[in-house]
């Protein structure tokens, strides 16, 4: 008996070495680390961050796009403390999605199908120290190589408390259920996506459609949308693994009522947000966000032509499943919703 509770002591402090957790407030470096990192940081010519820039008290009157952007920070903090009754810790799982900038000092919780393909090109092109110059120029697959950016996952406790407090950080959000089209056109109506049709569509053509054929069986390259809608409300698939991220809502991704954002980007006004991001952090003049072709953009006229086939029944239950996204972000309940 005594054996078995020293190994399960044994096992608890192995675990609790492991889970190495973040103290948002608590830990700082040590002062000469901190100039280390601060003398690496741009500064504009009075001196200031990104962060300082932002937050500038001397400002008297804030201009509109400054007042929406203060807008959307103030909902958020409110929808946080309506809804949020107890602060958890972060752990360095929470923070893979951060993209580290040390040079402008500039944090990025990257969202799949967000623009997050164009917004990992303009972070190599301002993290490559020259090497590249037009984000365009990148490939779509190099952006997502995990090497060519750094994530706040990657820096010892101290160093993450230090970006979290004194670093612009940064998000991207779209209306929740067009991004969950654009992930489900994207990742399983496209023939070269041959691996998630076999690491998903499979599983979801076995569990969700009566009498599949062999071929779809083994391929799981024909999934309906009707089908991937009852995968995700099954009890069973998240009580296997977490969703996968270019489904998961954006507050399990980037836990914004945790972390602490200084600009709120939407989809809708990619461009101009974009920009207003570029100017706080003095990007060069040839760093441009890539302008995206709207010609097969999922919109909201071909989300509603997706949910023509799903019943209400089912369309309160997805509607649910996102909806502290749609609170967080202000976003409104979609008109082709027939949940009211």
């Amino acid at each position: 008996m005594r054996k078995s509770r020293v190994c399960r002591m044994v096992l608890a402090t192995c675990l609790g070495s492991l889970l190495l957790v973040i103290f948002y407030f608590q830990s700082s470096l040590n002062p000469a680390a901190e100039d280390r990192i601060l003398k690496t940081i741009w500064h504009d010519k009075s001196g200031r961050s990104p962060l300082q820039t932002l937050y500038d008290i001397d400002k008297v009157e804030l201009s509109s796009l400054q007042a929406t952007h203060q807008q959307r920070r103030d909902l958020l903090s409110r929808v946080c403390n309506r809804y949020t009754r107890k602060r958890r810790l972060l752990t360095p799982d929470d923070l893979r999605h951060l993209v580290v900038d040390d040079v402008h000092g500039l944090l990025y919780c990257y969202v799949p199908k967000v623009a997050c393909t164009n917004w990992k090109r303009v972070m190599m092109v301002l993290t490559g120290r020259g090497k590249y110059q037009d984000p365009l120029d990148i490939p779509a697959n190099e952006a997502h190589v995990s090497s060519n950016l750094r994530t706040l996952s990657e820096y010892s406790t101290p160093e993450i408390n230090y970006r979290l407090r004194n670093y612009l950080k940064f998000i991207f959000v779209r209306e929740p259920l067009e991004r969950l089209v654009s992930a489900y056109r994207n990742k399983f109506t496209r023939s070269y996506n041959t691996a998630f049709h076999k690491r998903y569509g499979t599983k979801i053509i076995q569990r969700h459609r009566q009498d599949p054929s062999e071929e779809a069986m083994e391929r799981g390259h024909d999934v309906r949308f009707e089908e991937f809608v009852y995968y995700l409300l099954d009890p069973q698939t998240q009580h296997e693994e977490p969703f996968n991220e270019h489904w998961e809502r954006v507050h399990s991704l980037c836990h914004p009522c945790i972390i602490h954002y200084d600009v709120i980007g939407k989809y809708e006004t990619l461009t101009e947000d974009a920009n207003y991001i570029l100017r706080l952090i003095g990007a060069d003049a040839g760093v441009k966000f890539p302008s995206s072709s709207k010609t097969t953009r999922t919109n909201d006229d071909m989300t509603a032509k997706f949910f023509q086939n799903i019943s209400p029944f089912y369309q309160r239950r997805l509607f649910n499943l996102y909806k502290m996204d749609y609170l967080l972000f202000n976003y409104s309940i979609p008109s082709y919703l027939r949940i009211r």
